[in-house]
C-alpha cells in the first residue's frame, strides 16, 4: 500500500500490550542511500516518562498499518540513537527530500519535491511529487516521478533519467492518483505478522 510520507507524521502508535495509544509520529528517519524510512521519531507520555529517552521507532518493528495507527508490540521497541549504529549515522546525515531541486540527467529543471510516497511494507520511497516551476505549474502543477527513474542522490538535488513528458507517461500508464491514499484495513490483534526490511531493489 502506497502512503503520502506527510501523512505519516501525527499517525497514532499502537502498543499490543496497552491496548492503545502510546506515542505519535513527530519526524521520518530517510536512509538516502536506499530511499528508505529506517526509523520514526515520536513523542507520547510513554516516551517522555521512561527514565532515558528512548524517542525512536525501527520500522522493522511495526507489525501492521491500520486506519486507527501502526502497530508494535509495546513501548519497549522504543530505542535510543545511540542504541543503533547505523540509525547514529543516518541521522548524522540529517537528509530529507523535501525541498530538494529534481533536475534530468542533461540538466533539466523540474522543481522541488513538497512530497513522496512509501510503500508500508517495506518503507522505501516509491515516487516523489515534484511541484512544477511557475510558468510551466499553470498547466500541470505536479509531477509524479517513480523510483526507477531516479538516478543520484545528493544533499542538494535529485538526479532522474527522462525527461518530463517521457516521466509523466510512465506514470500515467502505472495508474497512480497523486495524493490519494488507500483507506487502510481494520486491526487483526491476534496477527502474528510481522513487518520486516525487505533487500533493496
Amino acid at each position: 500500500m502506497l502512503i503520502n510520507a506527510s501523512k505519516l507524521v501525527g499517525y497514532p502508535v499502537l502498543s499490543l500490550h496497552v491496548g492503545g495509544e502510546v506515542a505519535r509520529v513527530v519526524g521520518l528517519v530517510i536512509d538516502p542511500a536506499k530511499l528508505q524510512i529506517v526509523a520514526l521519531k515520536v513523542d507520547g507520555a510513554d516516551v517522555r516518562n521512561a527514565p532515558e529517552a528512548r524517542e525512536f521507532l525501527e520500522t522493522r518493528d511495526v507489525r501492521e498499518f491500520a486506519n486507527i495507527g501502526m502497530i508494535i508490540d509495546s513501548s519497549e521497541r522504543f530505542v535510543k540513537a545511540d542504541d543503533v549504529l547505523k540509525l547514529q549515522e543516518i541521522l548524522a546525515l540529517e537528509f530529507s527530500p523535501m525541498g530538494l531541486k529534481v533536475e534530468t540527467k542533461k540538466g533539466s529543471y523540474l522543481g522541488k519535491v513538497t512530497d513522496v510516497t512509501v510503500d508500508t511494507e517495506t518503507m522505501k520511497i516509491q515516487q516523489l511529487i515534484v511541484r512544477r516551476p511557475m510558468l510551466k505549474a499553470l498547466m500541470d502543477p505536479e509531477l509524479i516521478i517513480p523510483r526507477k527513474e531516479i538516478v543520484e542522490v545528493t544533499d542538494f538535488k535529485i538526479i532522474v533519467k527522462d525527461e518530463e513528458e517521457k516521466i509523466r507517461m510512465k506514470a500515467l500508464r502505472e495508474d497512480f492518483v497523486p495524493n490519494f491514499v488507500n483507506p487502510f484495513r481494520e486491526p487483526d490483534f491476534s496477527s502474528r505478522k510481522v513487518v520486516r526490511e525487505k533487500g533493496d531493489e
